[in-house]
């Protein structure tokens, strides 16, 4: 029974006392803190692993982190941040951290000189002080790393080696404040060997650059150059859309789903068939785990029975091996294997992809909640519970509550199960059929299988692949929660309760008051029904700060002209609390923070 397992090398640091330094078969990784109590609590709260050579970075679902260093001498050291972390990276050199607040720091040799064990807030760095709020991280190899700000700009700090940061090596070497190398950008690949970038525009059209002597950008042989230093685009890309890109030393790998599918293709699709993700490769194939044994220099197709008719879930790349986790609960790997890192269970080369064997997992029924993090030389295969934002959260709350249901629905065995219409209205496509097809695929189902369909559909997240792939045809999956609430706000026959103020009256939908506030919530499971449609607020909001309350509630965004002040921070603080918000990722008060910082 394992949440965590490890294989590869065990030195650098030294992960787990008493074992080898090669670890070709996966094993449980237990964490060492001074009170052994905190142990199992950590590990089942797992958000992610980001390892490097010289160091692992665990980050838990409580927004904190630690780390195990080449010198931390097997004990691992917190992570001095007193913020909120989303997201950890470990290159190959460097470390940097992305808080919830939009923040990122960085530590490193060469990033920071003076102390190289200190983070320092690079995002502070950006010149254009309203583009510092950071969405993403990426790190490369050494002391590169990349940044996709709130704005869609990609930014590049650290070092340019091989031009990776579109600017001339030779001009700049290094550049110790993040560079502007593109705008309307939706996605930044690499790796944390790597030495070359992608850069995905919101056209779904790739760019790259960086070092490409083995043809790792995937431009097609006439372009095997040592380096590009001006992004360029990649053509002869395989038609669909790219889910992820990582790179090792000299390889990239590619997943892109339902690509290049024709019309009579489609039809004759088995509608139990999950939608159809397919890996391509190009670079070196020599050590470096390109699933082929040829070199490419375009994308160009992995081809294995092990998972053409799988559904993957994830994938992970490391310096010169690929580990894949799909939805029949295979890890499959290819690639170079010298430090047991693909835990075959020996050290011998894999040319092609190869089944691991693994030992039963905890929540092998949730095989979708596990994720793999390859580093150069080591690999892990972890349990991360399923975590929710934005919305999301308060929508799964209202369904599992059930006390506001108004439609049902009847599964296999007869066990009724439960929802709202107005939610199902909205979420499914704008047909009224659709809740009649709905219903037919419940009637064959468990009721355990029914309440994750339900979940889909609420959270608007893929919980099981291939429940997914039967109602895919009736399901919005396109759209995001925000804006499914933001309709039903907007359509004024959907406005069935009424706050009155001194000034005016505010029309809300009740299912969405009930969803986002506890006070409202309580008030409608105990008002009689002749006065359920109204209330008065005797918040004592002002009206700028009710209607930043309006918009949020549907929202959960803040207007941009809105001018936030203090005033107006506190008032609403003290109607958090009124009202008794359900405070989802972004929070409201965190909105109003991030703003006020921004204007000021």
């Amino acid at each position: 029974m394992n949440d965590c397992l490890f294989f590869g090398y065990n030195n650098n640091p030294k992960l787990i006392k008493n074992k080898s330094l090669i670890i070709t078969k996966p094993i449980q990784f237990k964490f060492k803190f001074e009170n052994e109590n905190e142990n199992e609590k950590q590990i089942k709260q797992i958000k992610q692993i980001s390892t490097g050579y010289s160091g692992t970075i665990f980050l838990f679902k409580n927004g904190k982190a630690i780390e195990y260093l080449r010198d931390s001498k097997q004990n691992p050291s917190k992570i001095q941040i007193e913020e909120n972390i989303q997201k950890v990276t470990f290159g190959d050199e460097n470390e940097a951290i992305l808080t919830k607040e939009g923040k990122v720091f960085a530590k490193g040799e060469n990033i920071n000189p003076k102390n190289s064990n200190e983070f320092i807030n690079i995002s502070s760095l950006i010149e254009d002080k309203n583009d510092r709020i950071i969405q993403d991280i990426v790190s490369g190899a050494y002391q590169s790393i990349y940044l996709l700000t709130s704005n869609q700009n990609a930014y590049g700090f650290g070092d340019n080696l091989y031009g990776q940061f579109d600017f001339d090596s030779k001009t700049l070497k290094k550049t110790e404040k993040p560079i502007l190398m593109m705008k309307n950008v939706s996605k930044i690949f690499s790796g944390n060997t790597s030495n070359h970038v992608f850069l995905l525009n919101s056209n779904q059209e790739l760019f790259g650059c960086g070092y490409n002597y083995f043809g790792e950008l995937g431009l097609g042989e006439s372009r095997k150059e040592e380096e590009i230093q001006k992004l360029t685009k990649i053509q002869n890309i395989p038609k669909g859309k790219i889910i992820d890109i990582q790179s090792g030393f000299n390889h990239s790998i590619m997943l892109i789903e339902n690509e290049n599918e024709n019309e009579n293709q489609n039809q004759n699709q088995n509608e139990n068939e999950n939608p159809k993700r397919k890996f391509y490769s190009c670079g070196d194939y020599q050590y470096n785990g390109l699933g082929k044994n040829e070199n490419t220099y375009e994308f160009t197709e992995i081809k294995s029975s092990l998972f053409e008719n799988d559904y993957i879930l994830d994938f992970s790349v490391g310096g010169n091996h690929t580990l894949i986790l799909t939805s029949n609960s295979k890890l499959i790997g290819f690639g170079w294997n010298f430090y047991g890192q693909l835990g075959t269970g020996d050290t011998k080369y894999q040319l092609i992809p190869i089944q691991i064997e693994l030992p039963k997992l905890r929540f092998n029924e949730n095989i979708s909640n596990y994720h793999i993090s390859c580093g150069e030389y080591k690999s892990f295969l972890y349990y991360s519970p399923p975590s929710f934002s934005n919305l999301e959260e308060d929508l799964i709350k209202l369904f599992r509550r059930k006390e506001f249901c108004d439609i049902s629905f009847k599964t296999e065995n007869g066990e009724i199960i439960e929802a709202h219409k107005l939610i199902l209205k909205y979420r499914l496509n704008q047909n009224q059929n659709e809740i009649e097809k709905l219903q037919e695929i419940i009637s064959n189902k468990s009721i355990k299988e029914s309440n994750q369909i339900f979940e889909m559909i609420y959270s608007n997240r893929i919980i099981n692949p291939k429940l997914y792939s039967e109602i895919k045809e009736i399901i919005n999956l396109n759209e995001k929660n925000e804006e499914t609430i933001k309709r039903i706000y907007l359509n004024e026959n959907e406005k069935d309760f009424i706050i009155e103020r001194k000034e005016k009256q505010y029309k809300f939908p009740k299912l969405i008051l009930i969803m986002r506030s506890e006070l409202y919530r309580g008030m409608f499971l105990s008002v009689t029904e002749d006065t359920s449609n109204k209330v008065t607020d005797y918040s004592e909001l002002s009206n700028k700060s009710f209607q930043i309350f309006e918009y949020w509630i549907y929202s959960n965004q803040i207007k941009d002209e809105i001018e936030i002040t203090q005033e107006i921070i506190q008032e609403l603080e003290t109607g958090i609390d009124y009202f008794q918000l359900n405070q989802t990722n972004p929070n409201l008060f965190d909105l109003l923070i991030n703003k006020f910082n921004n204007q000021n």
